[in-house]
């Protein structure tokens, strides 16, 4: 009799234990699933604030999503955006965090080569360390594209060998120190809106004494607080939801894009601190 109640326990000890174990395990799993889903779903956000899907994406000869080979036509030529899908052919696959961190910050190739300021660097280079990480974690969960790189069309005078010198004269004219307001990492930085609302010099450098004062290469206006100055709210949230006007018009071209592919899917908090900091954006002020 007692032989059978301790082995009775024993099973019931055992039974106990493995018990412990698996339920150990199930909840320790249960945080880095959490971790994957929320970094992902985070760097789908930050994805859409910077709106990498319209210029890597050639949206008007239906491209394939992220591959590349969009015309982005300038004063200097033509350029192509590179394919950003996570093929490790002709994509991006291949890249470290290190390696993806350097390209969006200092517009730098793995192989340590320049990338022209159409790839607006100068403006990534204040976002965070958490915000990049996100990012990468969403465009590698993403499906890779194969699809060949197209060679940019420009202007003979434009070389990468002075690319240095150009980013040495824009490191001069802009800030190196990340702005904690809101708002202003909002436009600044993640939505670079600097790079088509502020016009640019002979060698295209930015004119920040002329900060969203519009840009006529680019058929871009101005969107300094004097201009929006008659704008009410209720306009500005409908601009950026919907592109529409106050005039009952629509915007169109790329920023018909923008709205389309980031500023309509910005959370109402982040689109207020948009609101509050364009407002404070004076003309001629550094």
């Amino acid at each position: 009799m007692v032989v059978a109640i301790n082995h009775l326990r024993k099973n019931r000890i055992k039974y106990l234990l493995n018990f412990l174990v698996t339920l150990i395990l199930v909840i320790s799993a249960i945080p880095i699933v959490s971790f994957a889903d929320s970094i992902i779903d985070k760097g789908r956000y930050i994805f859409q604030l910077a709106n990498c899907y319209a210029c890597h994406t050639d949206v008007e000869n239906d491209g394939l999503p992220l591959a590349g080979g969009r015309a982005m036509e300038t004063q200097f030529g033509t350029f192509y955006p590179p394919n950003i899908t996570v093929d490790k052919e002709t994509g991006i696959g291949h890249w470290t965090e290190k390696q993806f961190a350097q390209a969006v910050r200092k517009g730098l190739s793995p192989d340590g080569s320049h990338y022209y300021p159409t790839f607006p660097y100068s403006a990534y280079k204040n976002i965070s360390d958490s915000d990049i990480k996100a990012l990468k974690a969403y465009i590698f969960s993403l499906k890779p594209l194969k699809q060949k790189n197209k060679s940019h069309d420009l202007k003979w005078y434009i070389s990468r060998l002075t690319l240095p010198v150009w980013k040495t004269l824009n490191t001069d004219q802009s800030s190196d120190k990340l702005n904690t307001d809101r708002g202003a990492y909002l436009v600044d930085t993640l939505g670079h809106c600097n790079e088509c609302h502020t016009p640019r010099n002979s060698i295209g450098l930015l004119q920040m004494d002329l900060k969203f004062s519009g840009n006529e290469d680019l058929a871009a206006p101005d969107i300094s607080s004097d201009s929006l100055k008659d704008w009410n709210k209720e306009e500005l949230i409908d601009l950026f939801s919907d592109g529409a006007l106050p005039d009952g018009d629509y915007v169109s071209d790329h920023m018909a894009e923008v709205v389309e592919f980031s500023t309509s899917k910005w959370k109402p908090d982040d689109l207020k601190a948009v609101i509050r900091y364009l407002r404070t954006a004076k003309k001629n002020v550094k």
